[in-house]
């Protein structure tokens, strides 16, 4: 099969690697349909120093199982499935309180012998709790559509539940790119009437407004944590959920709420 290698900072090729087969009796094989390129990815991309074998790259993607292992209980052959980020049990004490990026058995994509969702075929440790039965027949068109909840959109509501949004709290979302889009979706299904978007991007924040948010603030630092304040009132909002990942975002996070996500 044919799969992403990157091999240091802007050195990615597309190679010939043996398809993936079962290893253990919890495993799954995938045949890819749709991948993602994350953010994560770019920072590899542009950061990664020299690795002379190279390593698989990607950690989203959705596709048709092919095969399982004699363990495998409640995926079958010919599934189509969608693949979060993570892989895991889904049985542990971590993953039973919603941690499953924390899994005692479980792990991510692009380590110990385990591939990435670039590629033609993936395996999948795990299957049970890792992978998701899309039910019935899936509509093409829908695909791009269904790839988003592989991480992007997962992560956003994850963000949203964690934070315990609901009709009586009010949100502020740091960040316009796609995680914290999602998460201002999120926090609208959730019931949130007051959402405050920060983002500098009229495009972005523009979707933004017509994913529910009520407000967009475009300063930064403690400009923007001025104008949220005065937006409601001097006290913030209920909640914070922080979609940027860098450390002045986090600052400004704390600036906004007691409760941050």
């Amino acid at each position: 099969m044919r799969a992403t290698y990157i091999y240091g900072a802007g050195d990615v090729r597309v190679i010939d690697v043996p398809d993936p087969a079962v290893q253990e009796p919890t495993d799954a094989v995938v045949r890819v349909t749709q991948s993602c390129i994350c953010g994560s990815d770019l920072h590899s991309y542009l950061d990664l120093p020299a690795t002379p074998d190279g390593r698989t790259i990607g950690h989203e993607f959705v596709g048709v199982v092919e095969d399982v292992g004699r363990d495998v209980t409640t995926i079958r052959k010919g599934d189509f499935v969608i693949a979060p980020f993570a892989w895991s049990d889904g049985t542990c004490d971590f993953c039973r309180e919603g941690l499953h990026t924390s899994c005692r058995h479980g792990g991510f994509w692009n380590a110990n012998g385990v591939g990435g969702g670039q590629a033609e075929a993936v395996r999948v440790p795990q299957a049970d709790g890792t992978l998701f039965v899309v039910p019935g027949a899936v509509d093409p068109a829908l695909l791009p559509s269904l790839l988003t909840l592989s991480d992007v959109y997962g992560t956003g509501y994850h963000a949203a539940l964690t934070g315990r949004v609901s009709a009586r709290t009010s949100v502020t979302v740091i960040g316009d790119g796609a995680v914290g889009l999602l998460a201002v979706l999120s926090a609208r299904q959730l019931g949130a009437e007051r959402i405050i978007l920060m983002g500098r991007h009229k495009d972005r924040t523009d979707l933004g407004v017509e994913f529910g948010a009520t407000d967009v603030v475009p300063e930064r630092g403690a400009e923007g944590i001025a104008k949220v304040r005065e937006l409601t009132g001097g006290d913030g909002t209920h909640v914070v959920l922080e979609a940027v990942g860098h450390y002045p975002a986090y600052e400004q996070a704390a600036g906004l709420s007691a409760q941050v996500v």
